[in-house]
């Protein structure tokens, strides 16, 4: 009769615990997409501007507008080009792209254009800091690579 209860507690115990890991996993594929469908990349732009020239590119999923000292081009964005740009944004921490410190300072005395990376995500703006042209905070460089290859 101790050895039917002690396999019946068991067994219970057992199956308490499958299901516990059971709605664990559930739990972590449910966060994973929750986290993929928080952060859509909505506008990428870049603007690098000094004395007398400015700069802007602007990539959305439609489309690619540059802007060079007021005068406008725009091109469609291909789905395959925009999903490779967005994934590097996307992997950015937007909340912190304001503090990213640069590595050089030459904007400070026109040896270099300012720059900056402005992310929207969510209806939000994310303004990274400014940085030279050409020189970006090692966390945005993948980022601002993509922008030079898209010129």
């Amino acid at each position: 009769m101790k050895t039917l209860i002690a396999s019946i507690n068991i067994i219970l115990v057992l199956s308490s615990i499958h299901c516990q890991n059971q709605s664990k996993n559930g739990n972590i594929e449910k966060n994973a997409n929750v986290s993929m469908q928080q952060t859509k990349i909505e506008k990428i732009q870049l603007t690098e501007q000094t004395r007398g020239f400015h700069t802007t590119i602007t990539f959305t999923p439609k489309s690619r507008t540059t802007s060079f000292n007021g005068e406008e081009n725009n091109k469609p964005m291909s789905s395959s080009d925009w999903e490779r740009i967005s994934k590097q944004a996307a992997a950015i921490d937007l909340s912190k792209i304001s503090t990213l410190e640069a590595p050089t300072t030459g904007r400070h005395s026109d040896q270099a254009m300012i720059a900056n990376l402005i992310i929207t995500s969510n209806g939000t703006p994310y303004t990274s800091a400014s940085f030279d042209s050409g020189n970006p905070p090692k966390e945005l460089k993948p980022l601002y690579d993509e922008f030079q290859r898209k010129q």
